[in-house]
C-alpha cells in the first residue's frame, strides 16, 4: 500500500534539509528519505567538521602576527572532542525526531523513483506529485596503480581523524585538498600536495593561485603541481607515491581529494524517463528535472557549494508552489577557509574575456591602498582583484586572499547580483578602517576609457 505526501525529498543533505523546513512552512506534508545520517557529507563529514577543525589552527596563525599576543597551544584531543559534539559522531536519532517531532516522515533507506510519482524505499511506496532530488555527490577515486591494496583517506576519513599522522600525501590541490593540507601542517604533520594541474585551484585568477601556493609553503608545505600520481606502494608504514616526474613522495596516510561527482546511481532516474548525463541531472533554470521531478544540490553538477544547494532548493520549492523563480548563478562566492582566506566570485578576467566581455581588471596589494591589513596584523597581508565590464560599466567578478574574505567578498556579491552601477558603488561609504575599503581603492585604480 502506498503512503501519500505533498512532497518527497530524496536527500538529507543540507540542500534536502533546507526544503523541508521550506515545505513544512508551507504547510505540506512531506517524507524525507536518507540513505545515511540526515545533514549528508557537508553536515558530518565536509563542511561542518573541516570549518571547525580549521578553526584552531588559524587562530595560531593570527596569533602569530597579533601584536602582543603569545602563540597558543594547539591540543587535538579537545578539538577532537568538540569536532565530534559538532557532528553527533554519526549519530543522527536526535535530528531524526526533530523532523518527526515537526511530522516529517523519515525513512532511512535507499529512495529509488519507481514511475511517475512513485518513490520506492524499503519496500515502501511513498505517492507524490512533487518529487525533489537532492542526494548530493561522492568522492572521486583516481585510477591509480596499487592504491586500494595500499590504502587511503579521502575527506571522510580525513575530517573523522582522532590522531594526527606523522606526514600525509595529498592528491588534489583544490579547495578541499588545500583545506585539509593546512589543518594537517599547522597540527605538526609533514603535508606535501600534488596537483596535476600547473596550478593550485587551476579555476581561479593565476594571480591568486601563485599567492595561494605562497601561503602553503609558508606553512612548510610542500607543492608539486604539474605533475600526476602514477602509482602507490605501502612500504613500512608509509605510503609511497610514484609521479610521472619519476619523483617519489611519501606519507604516514595518503588523501585522494581530487573531486566529487553527482550521485545518481540507483536511482531509478529511467523509469520516469530522465537520463543523467556525466556531471549529473540536468536541470532547467526552476531546477526541473522532468515532469513532477526537480533536483538540486551537488547532484545537477552545478557549482558544487552548500550554498549552491539551498538556493536550488528555494528556487524548485517556489517552482512547486507555482511562483516565478528561475536560477541564476552569476554571483555564487566561492570561498577556502585557508589563513588567511580565499574568496571569489564571478567571472576571472580570462574567462570574462572568453566570453567577449570589454574588459578592466586591476588588482591592488591592500597593504598598500587600506589601513585595516595593519590594525589586523603585523606583516600584513592581503590581495583584491576586480573584473569590470567596461561596456555596462558593472562588477563582473572579484577575488581575494585576505584576513576574513569571506565575509567581506559578498559586497562583491550583491554588486555582481544586482548589477550595482560603478558610480554608486564609488559612491559608497565604508567603514573605517575594514577590508571594504579596498573596492573603493581598486576601483579608483580603473583604467580610463581614454
Amino acid at each position: 500500500m502506498a503512503d501519500r505526501f505533498d512532497a518527497v525529498v530524496v536527500g538529507a543533505g543540507p540542500a534536502g534539509e533546507h526544503a523541508v523546513n521550506i515545505l513544512l512552512d508551507e504547510g505540506m506534508t512531506v517524507a524525507l528519505v536518507e540513505r545515511e545520517l540526515i545533514g549528508g557529507e557537508c553536515s558530518n563529514w565536509a563542511c561542518i567538521p573541516t570549518k571547525t577543525l580549521l578553526r584552531p589552527p588559524e587562530v595560531l596563525g593570527e596569533s602569530r602576527r597579533a601584536a602582543g599576543v603569545p602563540e597558543p597551544r594547539l591540543d587535538f584531543a579537545a578539538l577532537a572532542e568538540y569536532r565530534d559534539w559538532m557532528t553527533s559522531a554519526g549519530d543522527d536519532s536526535g535530528r531524526v525526531s526533530g523532523y518527526e517531532e515537526r511530522g516529517v516522515s523519515v525513512i532511512k533507506g535507499e529512495g529509488r523513483l519507481d514511475g511517475a510519482g512513485r518513490v520506492a524505499v524499503n519496500g515502501r511506496v511513498l505517492e507524490t506529485d512533487r518529487v525533489l532530488i537532492a542526494t548530493g555527490s561522492v568522492s572521486v577515486i583516481p585510477e591509480l596503480e596499487g592504491l586500494e591494496n595500499a590504502g587511503y583517506w579521502t575527506n571522510r576519513e580525513a575530517t573523522s581523524l582522532h590522531e594526527i599522522p606523522r606526514s600525509a600525501v595529498v592528491v588534489g590541490g583544490g579547495p578541499v585538498g588545500i583545506e585539509l593540507a593546512q589543518f594537517l601542517a599547522r597540527f605538526g604533520c609533514q603535508v606535501t600536495v600534488v596537483h596535476k594541474p600547473d596550478r593550485l585551484v587551476n579555476r581561479e585568477d593565476p594571480q591568486l593561485c601563485s599567492l595561494l601556493q605562497r601561503v602553503l609553503e609558508e606553512d612548510g608545505i610542500t607543492v608539486h603541481t604539474g605533475v600526476s600520481a602514477e602509482r602507490v606502494r605501502p612500504e613500512g608504514d608509509e605510503r609511497v607515491v610514484t609521479l610521472d616526474s619519476g619523483d617519489e613522495v611519501r606519507g604516514e596516510v595518503l588523501i585522494v581529494a581530487v573531486g566529487r561527482r553527482p550521485r545518481v546511481d540507483g536511482l531509478g532516474l529511467e523509469t520516469v524517463g530522465i537520463e543523467p548525463g556525466r556531471r549529473g541531472i540536468a536541470v532547467d533554470e526552476r531546477c526541473r528535472a522532468g515532469a513532477g521531478v526537480w533536483a538540486v544540490g551537488d547532484v545537477t553538477g552545478v557549482m558544487l557549494f552548500t550554498h549552491t544547494g539551498k538556493y536550488q532548493a528555494r528556487v524548485a520549492i517556489a517552482d512547486m508552489l507555482g511562483r516565478p523563480a528561475k536560477a541564476d548563478y552569476r554571483a555564487i562566492p566561492r570561498v577556502i577557509f585557508t589563513n588567511p582566506e580565499v574568496a571569489a566570485v564571478g567571472l576571472t578576467e580570462e574567462a570574462a574575456r572568453e566570453q567577449g566581455i570589454d574588459v578592466a581588471a586591476v588588482t591592488i596589494d591592500l597593504t598598500m591602498e587600506i589601513a585595516r591589513p595593519y590594525t589586523y596584523e603585523q606583516n600584513p597581508r592581503g590581495t583584491l582583484g576586480i573584473v569590470v565590464d567596461r561596456s555596462r560599466d558593472v562588477l563582473v567578478g572579484a577575488w581575494a586572499l585576505a584576513p576574513l574574505a569571506s565575509e567581506w567578498i559578498h559586497q562583491a556579491v550583491l554588486a555582481i547580483r544586482a548589477e550595482v552601477p560603478l558610480d554608486v558603488l564609488r559612491d559608497t561609504v565604508a567603514q573605517f578602517p575594514s577590508y571594504s575599503e579596498a573596492y573603493l581603492s581598486a576601483l579608483r585604480k580603473l583604467p580610463s576609457d581614454g
